[in-house]
């Protein structure tokens, strides 16, 4: 039952593959942005609330991409009968709510 992690590959659709990596894009301007107003020496609270919206795009994100993962690959290995599945789930939310 339970393959290796690392041997598993997501199965997503298209289109939530381009969303992710729409958004991704996006962070990733946001975070050189955030580099140059630190080198350009931009005021600290204009930086903190760049960082801030970073961080909330990250989080849409990230929970875009779980609820995927909950209702393809999770569903599917229950399915199958791998509940090892579970516990990997349970890590991984355990890790998130730090």
């Amino acid at each position: 039952m339970g393959d290796n992690i690392e041997n598993k590959k997501a199965h997503h659709s298209t289109e939530l593959k381009d969303d992710l990596v729409k958004r991704l894009n996006r962070i990733e301007g946001q975070v050189r942005g955030v580099n140059k107003m630190i080198q350009g020496d931009v005021y600290c609270d204009n930086i903190l609330n760049q960082i801030e919206s970073i961080h909330s795009a990250l989080s849409s994100a990230r929970n875009i991409l779980l609820e995927a993962h909950i209702n393809s690959c999770i569903r599917e290995s229950i399915e199958k009968g791998d509940n090892q599945i579970i516990s990997e789930l349970m890590i991984t939310l355990k890790r998130m709510m730090k």
